[in-house]
C-alpha cells in the first residue's frame, strides 16, 4: 500500500511502496547482494543469531549517507564481534565495495538492493519517484524482531544515532 507523504526529499512529499514495519514485527526475509570476490547474497536467515543494525541509505555517492555510513561503522566497531551490522542501498555491490575500500570500513557490511528491490519493498522503504531507498535504520534482536525503527522524515538528514545505538546496546 503506498504511503504518499511520508517522507520528503529536499521538502518535496515523496510515496513510500510497502507496509512501515513496526516496532514488535518479525523482519521479513529479504535478500540483498554484496561483492567479496564475486557476487553473492545475504538474506535474514544470515543474520539470525546474533542482533543486527540495519543502516539504509539511498546512495553511497551522497554525502550525507557517507556520514551516515561512516558514523556507524565508528560507532558499532567495538561491539562487531557481538552484533551483524550492514548498511543497504540500490547501488550496485561494486560500487558499494569500491566505497568501503577507499573509506575503510570494517565493521559495517554493504547489501544491494538493486535486483529487485525486494528490501525496499518488504521493509516499506522504497521512494516511489526516485526507485531509491528511504533513509532509515533498524535493529533487531537474534531472532529477527524489530527492537528499533527510525524512518527519517525528511531523505537529506541524518538519522537519530544514539537512539538506535542505545537500543542496539539493549539486546546484546
Amino acid at each position: 500500500m503506498p504511503r504518499t507523504g511520508a517522507i520528503t526529499f529536499k521538502g518535496t512529499p515523496m510515496t513510500l511502496l510497502g507496509e512501515e514495519l513496526r516496532v514488535g514485527s518479525a523482519a521479513p526475509d529479504f535478500q540483498v547482494h554484496y561483492f567479496e570476490g564475486g557476487l553473492k547474497t545475504i538474506s535474514l536467515a544470515d543474520l539470525k543469531g546474533k542482533p543486527t543494525f540495519l543502516s539504509v541509505v539511498p546512495s553511497l555517492d551522497t554525502g550525507i549517507c557517507q556520514i551516515q555510513t561512516k558514523k556507524f561503522n565508528a560507532e558499532l566497531a567495538s561491539m562487531a564481534d557481538k552484533i551483524n551490522c550492514l548498511t543497504v542501498s540500490r547501488d550496485l555491490p561494486f560500487a558499494m565495495n569500491r566505497f568501503c575500500g577507499a573509506e575503510d570500513i570494517k565493521t559495517m557490511r554493504v547489501g544491494s538492493d538493486y535486483q529487485s528491490g525486494d528490501f525496499g519493498m518488504k521493509f516499506g522503504l522504497m521512494i516511489d519517484e526516485l526507485k531509491l531507498l528511504a533513509r532509515a535504520v533498524y535493529v533487531l534482536d537474534a531472532s529477527g524482531k524489530v527492537v528499533y525503527s527510525e524512518i527519517v522524515p525528511e531523505v537529506a538528514q541524518e538519522p537519530n544515532y544514539a537512539p538506535a545505538i542505545e537500543a542496539l546496546k539493549s539486546v546484546l
